[in-house]
Order: structure tokens, then sequence, then C-alpha cells
């Protein structure tokens, strides 16, 4: 059988760990606080805070930025759930967007979903294809949409405009226009779950990259208390020689990193570059070798002059056939104990959002690549092999 997405654990991995299980401190400490300045130094943003899950980073950038009940916030319809849940977690609406015939968020579909109510955006680089953001950073800059915007929130005064929130789940290590992910809008959100490039078991990261006036390290220290239950001390403080004392200024939320987790994303992230990246690229390669062959096969797009991938997922999409028929011919792939997925089921589709009125006939685009696209299994230790043998059964499937 070849599975869709196990994890490469080594013995590095399980020195990592065994080290910080020995050591005695396994929450959120010096390994932590390691991870977070190195991804800070790897995507070139100023400052990094690590959660336990991207969710919970998207989540905390809303609640930091004031977003509330009767607030909107742009989201695409092709991503995971967890892009919309975080705005209804928050009491606000998500205002759902199609997205463009390379999975990313239309441009103009935002510029025609932008209301006094709309407080952020939140694009989704699909697969780890950025969305174009030079183009959705210079439309909340319009004087247009300024114009419009109506802070609410001593942070949405400061900004004066829409934020910018980056769903970077897949996207750790792609490039835009010579620049990575977390250092292309005013913040990200990564995700760093077992199928991620980069993993750490259950993990996330924001990666803060706000304009002046704000103070990124500030905004940073402010973040590191709402996510621990608004105390303004974490346990590593409080080992010091009489700093037992501490406070609760907010009611916040506890969704922490810890070291163990930590160790794991210092061995990822030591050997992403050299290692991991072009290790996927090269499966990419070798599906792209087979597929191209074959008319039917419409495969994603990943790199241009401009914009290179993280080569997360392998979307590819099937030409002239049914949403019943892909998901027959995926059955016949799974047959031949070859496991593959498809990325995603669109969130208007699923039975709550659909409860709340939304309806996936609004958006066809998105309809359209969710019903002919199968994700082919990427991840570090497929061979060669069996990547070949993956596109073949897949076009014996067809």
């Amino acid at each position: 059988m070849i599975p869709f997405s196990p994890p490469h654990i080594d013995q590095r991995h399980i020195d990592a760990v065994v080290e910080v299980l020995k050591s005695g401190w396994i929450t959120t400490g010096l390994k932590t606080k390691s991870f977070e300045k190195k991804l800070a130094l790897y995507a070139g943003n100023p400052n990094t805070l690590c959660v336990n899950s991207a969710t919970a980073g998207l989540e905390l950038m809303l609640h930091w930025f004031g977003v509330k009940a009767g607030d909107e916030v742009i989201v695409p319809t092709y991503t995971y759930c967890a892009t919309a849940n975080v705005v209804v977690h928050c009491g606000a609406t998500p205002v759902f967007v199609d997205v463009d015939e390379n999975f990313c968020i239309s441009v103009e579909g935002i510029r025609n979903a932008i209301t006094e109510k709309t407080k952020a955006i939140i694009p989704v680089d699909f697969a780890g294809f950025p969305c174009d953001y030079d183009a959705i950073n210079a439309l909340v800059h319009e004087p247009h949409f300024n114009h419009m915007f109506l802070p609410t929130s001593e942070n949405q005064e400061k900004l004066d405009r829409i934020l910018v929130l980056s769903d970077g789940a897949h996207s750790i290590g792609a490039h835009y226009k010579g620049k990575r992910t977390g250092n292309l809008t005013d913040a990200t959100a990564f995700s760093f779950h077992a199928v991620k490039n980069l993993t750490t078991a259950e993990g996330g990261a924001i990666a803060l990259n706000l304009p002046e006036p704000f103070k990124n390290e500030e905004v940073y220290q402010l973040l590191c208390i709402k996510s621990l239950h608004g105390q303004n001390k974490d346990a590593l403080s409080k080992l010091k020689l009489g700093a037992w004392k501490y406070d609760i200024i907010e009611p916040g939320y506890k969704c922490n990193m810890t070291d163990i987790t930590a160790a794991l994303g210092l061995v990822e992230l030591d050997r992403y570059e050299t290692e991991t990246l072009p290790r996927r690229k090269e499966i990419f390669k070798i599906y792209d070798s087979i597929l191209k062959n074959y008319p039917w096969a419409q495969l994603p797009l990943y790199e241009t002059a401009e914009r290179t991938s993280s080569y997360h997922l392998y979307p590819l999409r099937v030409r002239g056939i049914t949403e019943a028929k892909r998901d027959e011919m995926i059955t016949k792939v799974s047959e031949h104990e070859v496991t593959v997925n498809v990325h995603f089921i669109p969130v208007p589709m699923m039975s709550y959002y659909k409860s709340r009125g939304y309806d996936i006939k609004n958006y066809p685009v998105t309809y359209d690549n969710y019903s002919r696209e199968i994700s082919l299994p990427v991840y570090y230790d497929l061979k060669d092999e069996q990547a070949r043998l993956v596109a073949e059964t897949v076009a014996k499937s067809y």
C-alpha cells in the first residue's frame, strides 16, 4: 500500500525529543523560543509566535484585531473549514469569494465583496502556491476602500484599513517575487500538522509582518499573553527566584506550543531547504513527466516567473469528468493499493455552512475545480518508482 502523507521521522527527530524529555522541561521553553527565532529568520519577517495550530494562529490574530459580531471577513470557498470557522468563533460573518483556475482567491471577487463591515481578508495559499499578494495588498490601500473602512478597535484605528491575514498553512518556504511566505503581508498563519511539509506533529505559527506604527515585537509579546490564558508570565519566567507571582490581564486562550513539538520543528527546519523541498519538487516532476502525456490530465501550476510553490499538494484535475466519475476513479485507484485524496470539499458544501444559506452554485470555479480534483501523494520517503506507479495507476484508472 502506498499511503498518502506519512511523516518522515528519523533518528534526529527521536534524539531531539529524547533530549527535551530528559531535560525536565517539556512545555513552552527555550526550544520553542529558538524555533520562533529561526522561523522568523527563515521567512524574513520581524517576529514569529509558535502556537498549537494554524487555526489558533488565525483566530488569535482576528481577536487581536478586534473582529467581532457584526463584522465581515472575506475568505475563499476553496479551503479547509478552519479558515471560515475562526471567523464564526469571533462572532463575525464569513463572506465567501470564488477562486481562480489555479485555486487562488479571486482578487476581483474580493473587490466585489468588500463592504463597510469588512475587517479582514484571509487569502489561502492552496497546495503551497502563493496568492497574488501585490494585488491584494494594493486593493486594501485603495482610497475608496480606505474611506469605507470603519475601525471599531484600537488596532483597527492604528492600521486604518482592512487587515490581510494570510492562511499559509500549506506554503512555508514558498516564494512570491523573491520573498518567502510570512513576509508578504500583515501576518501569516503556518501549519505544522502531521501531514504538512514541516511538521511538529501538531502545531502552527503566526508570522508577524505588520507595518508602522506597529512594533512587531510588542505585538508578539501581547500574543504570547493571549495564547496563555491572558497570563502575563509564562511558566519559564516564573522559575526565576521570587518570580512566582503572576496576573491575568485578559480572558485569553490556551494554545501555546511545547518544547517537545518545537524540538521536532527545529530538526525539520534545519533540513527544509536542503532535503525536504528538493525531494518534494522531484516527485512533482516525476508526476509531470508521466501525466503530461495524457490530454485529460490538467497538471497543477506550481512554478511561474513570480511564484514558486512549497510543493505541498499535487492537485491533479481531470478534464471532462463529473464529480461522480471522479469519485469512481478514486475508488479504482485505491483498488490498486494507492492512496489518493481530494483537497478540499468546498466550505459552502458543508452541512453547517449550507444551513447558514451558503450555496456552492454561487461559486462555479470552486465547484469545477473540486469536482475534477485528485490529490496525489507527496512525501519525503516516497520513492521514485512508487511515484511512477502512482501516476501510472491514476492513468489506468482513468
